[in-house]
């Protein structure tokens, strides 16, 4: 975890478990109603428990994190965004890292590791060439705070996204 934010709530262990349970079930949904990849995004309010917005992967560059996090920032004040939380089920590539950042999201949790997920589609995988540039790296040059929590490897979650994503990649 990073330096905590402190223009945010403290999220509490339950609200986090929450955040996990809704993104991991809205990352399944988009494997099985709609036939997308498995990364899914959700954008919570100040209070660590609405669900503001949420998004799937649309492609191989229409990520989950960064349309969610260029929706937000098309339709929520600069200083509210500050005091939500994005919570994602894959770590942010660098791409998604910088939307975030520009969106002035301040707090960001993700379930699952990137090197988990190029464990899981092997390298050179045309679909999704992994970076290895933990989004923490990308936080760390900008100007402002983004906290950071993840993977939650202990908790259990990284496991679950790595079982539910192989469904995806076979």
């Amino acid at each position: 975890m990073t330096t905590p934010n402190p223009t945010l709530t403290p999220l509490t262990q339950p609200q986090l478990t929450a955040a996990c349970h809704a993104a991991l079930t809205h990352q399944a949904q988009a494997q099985d109603l709609h036939k997308k990849r498995p990364f899914a995004a959700i954008l919570l309010a100040p209070d660590n428990e609405t669900i503001l917005l949420s998004s799937n992967s649309l492609s191989h560059v229409r990520h989950a994190e960064s349309e969610l996090a260029r929706n937000a920032a098309d339709n929520y004040d600069w200083a509210y965004l500050a005091r939500c939380t994005l919570v994602s089920t894959w770590e942010p590539c660098a791409m998604c890292a910088g939307a975030i950042y520009w969106a002035h999201i301040g707090r960001l949790v993700y379930l699952a590791s990137e090197k988990a997920l190029q464990e899981v589609i092997g390298v050179g995988n045309p679909e999704n060439l992994t970076l290895d540039l933990p989004c923490r790296r990308v936080f760390e040059r900008g100007q402002s705070v983004v906290e950071v929590i993840g993977p939650l490897v202990e908790e259990g979650w990284e496991t679950r996204v790595v079982e539910d994503s192989r469904r995806y990649w076979g």
